[in-house]
């Protein structure tokens, strides 16, 4: 693998960073920065949505044929790390990153035609229906029924840890629509619009006082016939093409990289209670060059799955690799992170978001305001997407053949 940019890359990254720096404001990066969650409060993200639409740029990882730029795959890896370390926020990931490529895969004309605009726009908002009370890493086994009643679904059951649904207008569910075959094949995919009777969003604070995640009742919801994407029983198989842009559809290392970099600051310029900096410590500068190392080891590993894909080999099972080791590094990094900052690190503000005038001043850094929340959200990171036991039976069978 040639790992030197060409002029046409080079000339594509400076394009990026210029616009970056032209459009990407303070109060945004900002925004981003002190986020403790996974996702950022949707003023954040819809601000800048609207730029990135504006630029064309909001779907540049969708087909030509359907709102895409049609770039090569490195210069889709050199958009999201040249993102990444201008530390923007990422607008709609469910939308533009989840439901978008599914629809623009195995969607109708007629559903293309009505949800893809209004997806590039922001116009609607989507969240996901996958988890359940009793089925996550064994999604197969989810029991959220659909009946066929003429040409509407009728859906009763639940669905849970579903993000941002306080914000949304439409989910995507998988449901089961068959009981009397194997659990993955009775396995439906739907579109359902989450403003109707039946239809009951609970909220759930986690441990670290965000409110990011939901559980969604249905109770005699519908949703009509021509919302289904594909056939009956077909719902595992785009699950899993979902799933797969889930844990593999972005560059993970940059970002890492950039959190590296900031705890490398704070290393140099945050005084300890005896006045000194944790620069001047061996053994957390040791383990902090250790992350580093690790974050670069996913690099390569990322750059070799965009090599693949450039000479035409789908992302496929390799991307339960990066799911496995960026979310473990991320957590190693927000573990060190907290530590830095000692008890400085252990306020846990409950008020949301942080970046507003109205948020409660920081107890010394705000860095450090951030830090406990942002280790406790990221205890998450191992089990969402596919908890790393999930990853690993994927990584052993589809990728070492055991």
């Amino acid at each position: 693998m040639d790992m030197n940019l060409s002029v046409e890359d080079l000339a594509f990254k400076n394009e990026v960073s210029s616009f970056l720096d032209d459009n990407l404001s303070e109060y945004l990066r900002t925004g981003l920065l002190r986020t403790p969650g996974v996702f950022v409060e949707p003023d954040i993200g819809e601000e800048w949505h609207k730029i990135l639409y504006k630029k064309g740029w909001i779907t540049h990882h969708w087909p030509v044929e359907d709102g895409g730029m049609g770039w090569t795959p490195m210069q889709t890896y050199i958009y999201e790390k040249e993102v990444a370390l201008a530390q923007a926020p990422k607008p709609a990931p469910v939308s533009l990153s989840l439901i978008g490529p599914v629809l623009c895969k195995y969607g109708s004309t007629a559903q293309k035609e009505k949800f893809l605009p209004r997806i590039r726009s922001g116009e609607d908002f989507w969240c996901q229906g996958y988890s359940e009370p009793a089925s996550g890493s064994d999604l197969a086994s989810l029991s959220m029924r659909a009946v066929l009643e003429g040409d509407k679904y009728v859906l009763n059951g639940s669905k849970i840890w579903t993000t941002h649904a306080q914000h949304a207008n439409w989910i995507f569910c998988l449901v089961r629509t068959d009981t009397s075959v194997k659990k993955q094949a009775g396995i439906t995919f739907l579109l359902v619009p989450l403003d109707q009777p039946g239809i009951k969003v609970a909220p759930i604070l986690s441990m670290s006082g965000d409110h990011e995640v939901n559980q969604v009742f249905f109770d005699n919801a519908e949703t009509l016939l021509e919302y289904r994407v594909g056939d009956e029983g077909q719902g595992w198989e785009i699950a899993k093409f979902l799933l797969q842009n889930e844990r593999g559809g972005s560059c993970f290392a940059p970002k890492t990289l950039v959190h590296i970099s900031n705890l490398e600051k704070y290393a140099d310029t945050y005084e300890t209670a005896d006045g000194k900096t944790m620069k001047n410590d061996p053994d957390f500068m040791n383990r902090l060059a250790k992350l580093k190392l690790r974050a670069h080891a996913l690099e390569f590993t990322e750059l070799r799955i965009q090599a693949d894909i450039a000479n035409g080999r789908p992302a496929g099972p390799q991307t339960s690799l990066t799911k496995l080791i960026s979310s473990n590094l991320a957590q190693d990094v927000q573990a060190l992170h907290n530590e830095l900052f000692a008890y400085e690190g252990l306020q846990l503000p409950s008020e949301r978001p942080l970046y507003h005038d109205d948020a409660p001043e920081p107890i010394g850094s705000a860095a450090g305001q951030t830090s406990l929340a942002a280790y406790l959200n990221g205890r998450a990171a191992t089990i969402y997407g596919g908890s790393d036991e999930v990853q690993k039976n994927i990584i052993a069978k589809q990728i070492l053949r055991l």
